[in-house]
């Protein structure tokens, strides 16, 4: 097949809401939604700052089936709030994985996906969705003890901040070309450290330091795909069969704390230098 009929045949992942992710990875029949929008679940808090809140807090959660395996998904929508994430949304996607646990201890092996499409904790809701987050963190650590937690991080937001961690803290973790993943964002970095150091309208440069392809290839992420809607379910199914890994990503401390106090940050960071610091190319 040649690159424009590829072209043509492709399904955009990317390009779909939060919803629709969730969909295009259950298997045909088995999406049932938790806390829809109809339940009128939204943050009490945007209204008062002038910000329209959204029915569903801009996280979608949903059980289903993924090739016949229970699966519960958390699926944030990067474009309301940039992502972010507040009291409610983080304690819906917390609460999704706190239940999954306890389905696991009551004999229903259920696995978890996070689709992660956001800029971490939402400014307006401050220490509120700190906490959040950081529940969710407890959450996806009480709930890999049983059954992995596979991240996807598809773009074109980005996983920055809190969720960030969420990311590192998965079972394994899926990105695309177009996905990026980083503690900080590219502006809060130029702000901090100065134009010369990162400069935020560079997108070649952030892609090549944060992107999805230099991730896989410096050891962050499990799998890299293309911006396909079958090749990523495939992918996720995968992950899931393979189970919990031999050593989860966040148990390997000692061995990322000893390749940090062999790196050298006083020169500018370059690609090459990060892949062949954290497990080179694969």
């Amino acid at each position: 097949m040649t690159e424009s009929a590829t072209l043509l045949h492709k399904r955009s992942f990317v390009e779909l809401s939060a919803r629709q992710r969730i969909k295009a990875l259950l298997d045909e029949g088995t999406f049932r939604e938790l806390l829809d929008p109809f339940q009128r679940i939204m943050s009490p808090w945007l209204a008062r700052q002038g910000v329209v809140p959204q029915a569903d807090d801009g996280v979608v959660i949903a059980k289903g089936r993924l090739t016949e395996m229970p699966v519960v998904i958390a699926s944030i929508e990067g474009a309301f709030q940039g992502g972010s994430l507040g009291e409610v949304g983080g304690a819906k996607i917390a609460a999704a994985l706190e239940l999954a646990a306890e389905d696991n201890r009551n004999g229903v092996p259920t696995r978890a996906i996070l689709l992660l499409e956001t800029g971490g904790v939402r400014l307006q809701e401050a220490n509120l969705g700190l906490a959040a987050i950081a529940d969710i963190h407890a959450a996806i650590v009480d709930l890999r003890r049983y059954q992995p937690v596979i991240g996807v991080v598809a773009g074109s937001v980005g996983c920055f901040g809190g969720m960030s961690i969420a990311a590192g803290l998965c079972s394994a973790l899926l990105v695309t070309q177009e996905a990026r993943l980083g503690l900080n964002g590219p502006q809060v970095i130029e702000q901090e450290a100065g134009l010369d150091e990162y400069d935020s309208r560079d997108r070649p440069f952030i892609w090549s330091l944060t992107g999805g392809e230099q991730r896989f290839a410096s050891g962050m992420a499990e799998r890299y795909v293309r911006d396909d809607q079958q090749q990523i379910k495939q992918q996720v199914s995968e992950l899931l069969l393979l189970g919990l890994p031999v050593k989860q990503r966040s148990m390997q401390a000692d061995l990322f704390l000893r390749q940090l106090t062999d790196f050298n940050a006083e020169p500018q960071v370059e690609p090459a230098t990060v892949r062949h610091l954290f497990g080179g190319e694969h």
